[in-house]
């Protein structure tokens, strides 16, 4: 199964049917709602799925957006927020983006799980990584620094996040979802990926396993982790992809460029990705038609036509 993220189409549309037909145009039989749904688009979008022209994949929290917001959001309420009224609002509005994902027949929900509490990691890495420095001992200093900090604040937060995950996997399976934990490309955010197998070994079994590819090349490219090995790791409970490439420059990192544009090795993830998975082309708004249709083409060439 493919398809195609509407995070990007959905900013240049006001109607939703018009944003779904633009995707079904391209030769995706699938999409994905993505974060930056306004209700506006809502009646369009099942104007489109009522009609059969075009199927839902799946939903990304939190879809769609909240009143009053309009730009893609998909971490403005936490569930691992220490406040009490920001985990109302988030189950709330997952709530919301579980009841529209059995609305339009998705198979999978996915969502953000939250983070601890340390500043601008992430940016110093990419600093020091952008001026060759990822192999000297000030690198490692920061990267021991900062795993120690992670580990240190990490307790309270899973905890949250858990209890707020396990009670929406309640209201997913009564409507016969599946949820999706993805990994993330910023180093606060839970779970930590030598963390995702316990994580996901405490919920029930219709939360799965969400693998993005870009968001784990970054994190190989910071030397977190190695990108094969660790999908090979969580390939038992793997659902999914957000498929993107990465492109590094001088001024950092790129994601959500169309495959093969960039740095991935798709043919290396290869063997741990089945037919049946949901593959999920997320790319950038600013990403030209015709480079959305060859990254399409280099996909299927390596992964399969299914």
């Amino acid at each position: 199964m493919y398809s195609l993220s509407t995070c990007w189409n959905s900013g240049r549309h006001t109607d939703g049917r018009a944003m779904l037909r633009e995707i079904r145009e391209l030769g995706f039989e699938y999409a994905e709602l993505s974060h930056g749904i306004r209700i506006s688009l809502l009646p369009g979008i099942l104007d489109a799925v009522q009609a059969g022209e075009i199927k839902i994949s799946t939903l990304h929290n939190f879809c769609p957006l909240p009143m009053g917001v309009h730009w893609p959001a998909p971490n403005l309420f936490k569930f691992s927020a220490e406040d009490r009224r920001e985990r109302e609002s988030a189950w709330k509005h997952s709530l919301k983006t579980i009841e529209t994902a059995a609305r339009v027949g998705a198979k999978l929900v996915v969502l953000h799980s939250g983070q601890v509490d340390i500043k601008d990691y992430n940016e110093k890495l990419e600093e020091m990584v952008a001026c060759g420095e990822r192999e000297t001992p000030r690198y490692r200093k920061l990267v021991e620094e900062m795993d120690s900090k992670r580990e240190r604040r990490k307790e309270r937060p899973l905890e949250l996040a858990l209890d707020m995950i396990r009670n929406l996997a309640d209201a997913a399976a009564a409507e016969g979802l599946l949820l999706g934990i993805e990994n993330r490309e910023a180093v606060e955010e839970i779970p930590f990926d030598h963390d995702l197998p316990i994580f996901l070994a405490q919920l029930p079994p219709n939360v799965r396993y969400w693998h993005d590819c870009g968001h784990a090349q970054i994190k190989e490219n910071l030397g977190l982790i190695q990108h094969a090995l660790h999908l090979e790791g969580m390939a038992e409970r793997l659902e999914g992809l957000h498929v993107h490439d990465v492109i590094a420059d001088e001024e950092g990192q790129h994601d959500h460029s169309p495959p093969g544009s960039g740095m991935i090795d798709y043919g290396a993830l290869r063997p741990f990705v089945r037919p049946e998975h949901i593959k999920v082309l997320e790319l950038s708004p600013g990403t030209e038609t015709e480079y959305v249709r060859r990254g399409f083409a280099h996909i299927r060439s390596v992964w399969g036509e299914e």
